[in-house]
This record gives C-alpha cells, sequence and structure tokens, in this order.
C-alpha cells in the first residue's frame, strides 16, 4: 500500500473528549488524581488507563456506551473517508479507549462501514469491575499504536491525533496531522506536523499532495 491513515478516536474523531470524559464521569475522584499524571507523563498511560477503567463496576457498562451516543463527531469526517476510499487509501482507528464506545459512534453517524479496521481496548464484563483486555500492550501503552502501524507495509504512514496517547504514534509517522496537546509534544520532540482544524483541512492537503 502506498498511503494509510492511522487515526485517533478520542478528541479526533469526536469534538469533544469522550473516552476521558466517561472515565470523569463514572470514576471522577480517581480521573482527578490520575489523569494529570498520565498527560504530564509521570505514569504510563498502561498504568493509569487500567488503573481506572479497571475501578469501574461492570453493572455500569450500558450507561458508559450510552455515554457516547450522543457526543459530536469533528466536521468533515464523512467527506473525508468518501475522499479516501476513492484514492484507496484505508482508515485504520486506533485508540487507546473502547471499542465498543468507537463503534456506538461510528455506527450512529453510519460510518463504520468506511473505517478499514479498529485497534482499541475491549472488557470483560463477567467480573464485579470491568477488566481490561488488549491485544496489542507494551510496557507504557494498553494499545501501543506504534505495534499496530507494524502490522501495515506502506509507503508513507499518515497519523492524525491530538493529545499524548497518539505521541508514539505522530513519532513514528511519516506524516502527521496534530490539533491540542499533541502540537505541544510534538513540538518537545522536534517532531514535525501539520495543524489541522477539521477534517476538511486533512482532505484539501492529501488531495494537493498525493503519494
Amino acid at each position: 500500500m502506498k498511503r494509510v491513515v492511522f487515526c485517533d478516536f478520542d478528541g479526533t474523531i469526536t469534538a469533544i473528549e469522550t473516552f476521558a470524559g466517561m472515565l470523569k464521569e463514572f470514576a471522577p475522584e480517581l480521573s482527578a488524581e490520575v489523569m494529570p499524571k498520565m498527560y504530564h507523563r509521570q505514569i504510563t498511560l498502561r498504568e493509569g488507563v487500567r488503573q481506572i477503567l479497571e475501578s469501574i463496576p461492570s453493572i455500569c457498562y450500558g450507561d458508559i456506551l450510552a455515554y457516547a451516543q450522543d457526543k459530536p463527531i469533528r466536521y468533515g469526517l464523512g467527506q473525508f473517508l468518501d475522499f479516501l476510499q476513492g484514492e484507496n487509501i484505508p482508515f485504520v482507528v486506533v485508540s487507546g479507549g473502547l471499542r465498543d464506545m468507537v463503534e456506538t459512534v461510528l455506527k450512529r453517524e453510519g460510518l463504520l462501514s468506511k473505517v478499514s479496521a479498529i485497534f482499541a481496548l475491549d472488557v470483560d464484563t463477567r467480573y464485579d469491575y470491568l477488566k481490561v483486555i488488549s491485544g496489542f500492550e507494551d510496557e507504557t501503552e494498553l494499545v501501543a499504536k506504534v505495534k499496530v502501524m507494524a502490522q501495515y507495509l506502506v509507503d508513507e504512514s499518515i497519523a492524525i491525533g491530538d493529545s499524548v496517547t497518539d505521541i508514539n504514534m505522530a513519532i513514528s509517522a511519516d506524516l502527521v496531522f496534530a490539533r491540542d496537546r499533541l502540537i505541544d509534544y510534538l513540538e518537545a520532540e522536534n517532531k514535525s506536523y501539520i495543524s489541522w482544524h477539521d477534517f476538511s483541512d486533512i482532505q484539501s492537503y492529501l488531495a494537493k499532495h498525493k503519494a
């Protein structure tokens, strides 16, 4: 493949922090304690996200998915996915959040069939508290996005993200579209990027710079 787009979900596809917002809603005290440590990279995402998620009772899982149901997506995603299909560029969602939340939002928008693959967290709800399941866990991330990228043989990898969960993916990508916190992290790492506001910005750039 010439190009593959690897896109974050929370705060990237969604216009607001959906997974992070859910953690704050269902585990407010622990989130208030742990999230700042993750954002400042004082603890790993693997440690922090697992700690918060596995503090939530499994009986809440239905409410967790309902929480995602009305969260808006960022402008231009549908048109962007149509453009990528026309260019034969796979769109892969790589999320450090819950697969079921990703699918809930994409199904609502009628876009799930336009996504090539989703890599995210699953949970086991058979116990009193949620138990995290990940096929791409490493030392620092529950979903190691660079491991996901390595599954694809591609001439140019394109990363789209907004925050701390996207740092490693962005550093490894050939072309990066960054917004919000991710810009600050990449500035600190001296990694080049293109800032973006909505998906129409990314579409315009890729249309002008075809592989």
